[in-house]
C-alpha cells in the first residue's frame, strides 16, 4: 500500500505509548504523523504523558507541549479524541466518563468499523501480571528498559562511525530474550481471549511496545506499538480495513519518491 504525499484521511486512528515527558519520547515524528495524518475519530490508546517519570523529574521540552497544543486543535476542528488511560497515566483513571478539552476520557471502548466489525480498545496493562501485582517489579522494568533505550544512542553513534545503519539494543533484547518472548505471546493471548469473551472480532491495545497485526483464532489482534522506538500507529481506513502504519518508514522514503510506501501491514 502506498500513501500519496500530503494530507491522508482516515476514518479511526489508534496511537499508544508516546511517553511524553521522557526523554525517550519521539515526539517530531509524532507531530510530523499529527500533521499529515487526518481521521474522524482518535483513539489515544494509554501512556500518553509517563506520570512515573514525571514524579520523578520530567523531561519537557517544546515539542511535547506541541504534540498536546496539536491534539487539542484537532478536536476544536471536528476531530472526536477518545483517551484511554494506560498505566503511567493511570492517575486520570478516576475521570473517566468526563470531557477535558474535548477529549473523552474512557476506561475502554467499543470500536465499530465501517464494515460493522467490533473491535474492543483498552491500553491492556490490566492483563500485565507485573503491573498488577508486583508494582515494585513493574517500576525496575520501566527503569531497566530506560536504561536499554538510553545506550541507544551512544551504540548507535559508533555504529554510524562505522558505516552501519540503525539498530535498536532494547528491541533486540524484547525479540530475543526468551522470557520476553514468551510474556510478549501471553499477554496476547489474554487480550484475544478478553474480546472472544466479549463477543468483539477484534482487540485494539498498546502497553507492550510491540506492534503486532495477526489472527489469533477468530480473533483479530492489533497493538498499536509506541512512539518511543517503532513510531507506528493503527488506523481504519475509509473502507473500513484496519492497518498498521510505520511511520519511520513513510518520512524515510519521502525524499527517494513522489509516492511513499507506507511500509504498512494490511489487515486480511
Amino acid at each position: 500500500m502506498y500513501l500519496e504525499p500530503g494530507r491522508h484521511g482516515f476514518r479511526a486512528v489508534f496511537i499508544s505509548d508516546v511517553h511524553l515527558g521522557t526523554r525517550s519520547a519521539q515526539a517530531e515524528p509524532l507531530l510530523d504523523f499529527l500533521k499529515h495524518v487526518e481521521a474522524d475519530i482518535i483513539y489515544l490508546v494509554g501512556d500518553i504523558v509517563d506520570f512515573w517519570k514525571v514524579r520523578r523529574g520530567p523531561h519537557w521540552p517544546q515539542a511535547h507541549n506541541d504534540v498536546l497544543q496539536k491534539l487539542l486543535r484537532k478536536v476544536r476542528k471536528g476531530t472526536r479524541i477518545v483517551f484511554i488511560p494506560g498505566n503511567h497515566d493511570e492517575a486520570l483513571r478516576e475521570f473517566c466518563g468526563l470531557h477535558f478539552g474535548g477529549i473523552e476520557i474512557a476506561r475502554d471502548a467499543v470500536h465499530t468499523t465501517v464494515r460493522g466489525r467490533r473491535y474492543l480498545v483498552m491500553h491492556g496493562d490490566e492483563f500485565d501480571v507485573v503491573v498488577r501485582y508486583a508494582r515494585w517489579l513493574a517500576f525496575l522494568g520501566d527503569r531497566g528498559y530506560e536504561v536499554a533505550l538510553w545506550s541507544n544512542g551512544p551504540l548507535n553513534w559508533v555504529r554510524r562511525h562505522l558505516g552501519f545503519g540503525y539498530w535498536s539494543l532494547s528491541a533486540f533484547l524484547k525479540s530475543r530474550v526468551k522470557s520476553a518472548v514468551s510474556f510478549i505471546g501471553e499477554y496476547e493471548a489474554a487480550l484475544a481471549e478478553v474480546a472472544r469473551r466479549h463477543e468483539a472480532d477484534g482487540v485494539i491495545c498498546g502497553h507492550i511496545h510491540h506492534a503486532a497485526d495477526r489472527q489469533i483464532g477468530p480473533v483479530h489482534y492489533l497493538n498499536s506499538g509506541d512512539w518511543v522506538e517503532s513510531c507506528t500507529a493503527i488506523v481504519e481506513t475509509r473502507a473500513g480495513d484496519l492497518t498498521l502504519i510505520r511511520w519511520h518508514d513513510v518520512m524515510r522514503a519521502r525524499p527517494a519518491t513522489t509516492l511513499a510506501p507506507v511500509g504498512v501491514e494490511a489487515a486480511a
